[in-house]
């Protein structure tokens, strides 16, 4: 499940550092000093890290770095997301597409010295086929694995028990096995209490604290080349405020998630850059269709009329996602209908005009009226049994696009005689995991293969027991989507599969358990002075934070040095702040970086 971005507390800075902070256009070469002339990258990051294990973490923030930090089999290319080498060179299925062999490329190293091989992937393959914690984060991807063997360092086999169409798109970082296989309970073990971490990405992990920063270093033996900076942090803000006012300040070269009211003060701002780039996610409400578990027992306290389908599609009627698009984020969105994002055409699905459930609040009330749920005297809507209905809804205490929608629903809803309480806590996932909620704010970051948002609404992904996790998004077991799920991932043929995956997205779209409200678009600022290039994913018209790869941050390069830095070589800007302490940094200039809100976001 994803977390949407977190923001909150405002970092307050002693009046020394405030200080410093103004008199960093006047002395940029002092602070270039104080660093030791490294050229850093700092990013503004407003979601905290759930885990450095690559086979636990599923936010956006944790898959960015284990793209940064491991390779996977293939990548996307930054100009149109197609399948390119990765850890692999090449790959070959067989004639009946049962067999898929992988060729190893020569030229991977791990950060401690050993040679990447074909060993390291087969090792972690059959990790998550026959460990079900290390199968939590991407276990999809395996499960349809017969075998997998690794004849010899350069190639990869991997059967199948039956085709799958994602074997140019396993989105699984490929980890060490000299390091890896000494760990033992995968559920506990966070990769967190080591550094640096051993991978064979663009970067390495070399610091961590929690909800502070991460920090990584370029990877000078990777295969691509290393990055330009000679230092990458992910510095954790739970307040957006705090994040921009860094960014106007120097103190981050980078801020993604940006408001509609941010954007346009930054866009005015000297030597900020503001990209506004359609975005790779959808912003939905999602409602408890009854959590329970694969060995059958029910769990949660949601509330029982949401499992009538008629409540559900009234619910759906009654929100108008124009307004949310026109007045939350003021146009910084498109208007949502289908699962997949409008950015990923071969996939996505939009209603036919007599399937569209629009905003309709007359719709609402009959059906509601059809269903047993009418007017008391007092205007509240009662069921049968003579309770309201009354709803809670998780809100993201952090986002303010939560709240100002959850305001919103309780005026369009409050018209129909329905009651709603908004929860916006910091931590949205441990009712979520219990069940104990009736709708929530939901969102995730789609790849482009979307095998693995369609994977969450699968009855297998469903937890084991109550007390297990699963990899289930809102608890979804429908015979239906299950059916056509299992349909798309068998088929190789793109046009078939496309139609699938629309008919996916069609069936639930009817079940009312998802509302996609909106696809909000990747809003971000960056400094000019501090960033020389930068690819956007795509190259045409793309986003920097939230990429399907390590694009933005690996082919980022500092602005050019102007005089103070010593000898008179560019730099980049560092800056970094822990606590509420600012370090002082370079002559130069530095820059920022980027799942599934999620999910954040898996991201």
């Amino acid at each position: 499940m994803v977390t949407k971005i977190p923001s909150g507390v405002r970092l307050l800075l002693a009046s020394g550092a405030a200080a410093a902070l103004a008199a960093t256009a006047l002395a940029p070469s002092a602070r270039a000093a104080d660093d030791g002339g490294k050229k850093v990258l700092t990013v503004a990051v407003s979601q905290s890290v759930d885990s450095l294990s690559p086979f636990l973490a599923q936010r956006l923030v944790s898959t960015t770095i284990h793209r940064l930090a491991y390779e996977y089999l293939t990548n996307y290319d930054v100009k149109d997301a197609r399948p390119i080498p990765g850890l692999a060179t090449s790959w070959k299925p067989s004639p009946d597409k049962l067999t898929w062999t992988y060729t190893i490329r020569k030229d991977s190293k791990w950060s401690d010295g050993e040679q990447a091989t074909a060993e390291d992937a087969a090792w972690t393959f059959n990790k998550m086929m026959t460990d079900e914690n290390a199968a939590t984060a991407n276990g999809s991807f395996t499960a349809n694995f017969k075998k997998v063997t690794a004849p010899n360092p350069e190639t990869l086999v991997i059967e199948l028990k039956k085709p799958q169409a994602t074997m140019v798109a396993l989105d699984v970082p490929i980890v060490p096995k000299h390091v890896w296989e000494k760990v033992g309970d995968f559920s506990k073990f966070n990769n967190d209490k080591q550094f640096p971490i051993v991978g064979n990405g663009p970067f390495v992990v070399t610091d961590f604290k929690v909800d502070q920063y991460v920090k990584l270093k370029p990877n000078k033996d990777f295969w691509r080349g290393a990055p330009k900076f000679d230092e990458l942090v992910l510095k954790y803000y739970k307040d957006g405020d705090a994040a921009v006012a860094a960014l106007k300040k120097g103190e981050v070269s980078f801020v993604q998630g940006l408001t509609p009211a941010q954007a346009t003060a930054l866009e005015k701002t000297p030597d900020i850059k503001v990209n506004d780039a359609p975005g790779r996610r959808f912003f939905a409400l999602a409602t408890n269709p009854g959590a329970r578990s694969q060995d059958g027992k029910s769990f949660g306290n949601g509330h029982k009329a949401l499992l009538d389908p008629a409540v559900r599609k009234a619910l759906f009627h009654a929100t108008d996602r124009k307004t949310i698009v026109d007045k939350v984020f003021q146009g910084h969105a498109v208007e949502g209908e289908g699962y997949i994002p409008p950015r990923f055409g071969d996939y996505f699905w939009q209603p036919s005009a007599d399937q569209r459930i629009a905003y309709d609040p007359g719709k609402a009330a009959a059906l509601l009226d059809q269903a047993g749920y009418r007017k008391n005297g007092d205007g509240k809507r009662v069921g049968k049994d003579g309770k309201a209905l009354d709803f809670r809804i998780l809100c993201h205490a952090t986002d303010p696009n939560d709240k100002a929608i959850g305001k919103y629903l309780q005026e369009w809803w409050g018209d129909l005689g329905i009651g709603l309480k908004v929860d916006c806590l910091d931590n949205v996932s441990d009712p979520w995991l219990k069940g104990d909620y009736d709708l929530a704010f939901d969102g995730w970051s789609v790849n482009p293969d979307p095998d693995f948002v369609l994977s969450i609404h699968t009855c297998s992904a469903l937890p084991a027991t109550p007390k297990d996790s699963g990899a289930t998004d809102n608890f979804i077991c429908d015979k239906q989507l299950d059916e056509l799920y299992a349909q798309q991932t068998v088929e190789y043929d793109p046009a078939k599969r496309s139609e699938l995956v629309k008919q996916l997205q069609s069936r639930l779209y009817d079940t009312g358990y998802m509302n996609v409200m909106a696809y909000p678009n990747a809003v971000e600022a960056y400094r000019t002075d501090q960033i020389k290039s930068i690819k956007t994913m795509p190259e045409a018209g793309g986003n920097l934070w939230g990429q399907d790869g390590y694009w933005s941050w690996w082919s980022a390069e500092p602005a050019e040095g102007s005089a103070g830095s010593g000898g008179g070589s560019s730099t980049g800007v560092v800056i970094g702040i822990a606590a509420a302490v600012v370090l002082a940094a370079a002559l130069g200039f530095f820059f920022a970086m980027r799942r599934r809100t999620t999910a954040e976001d898996r991201e």
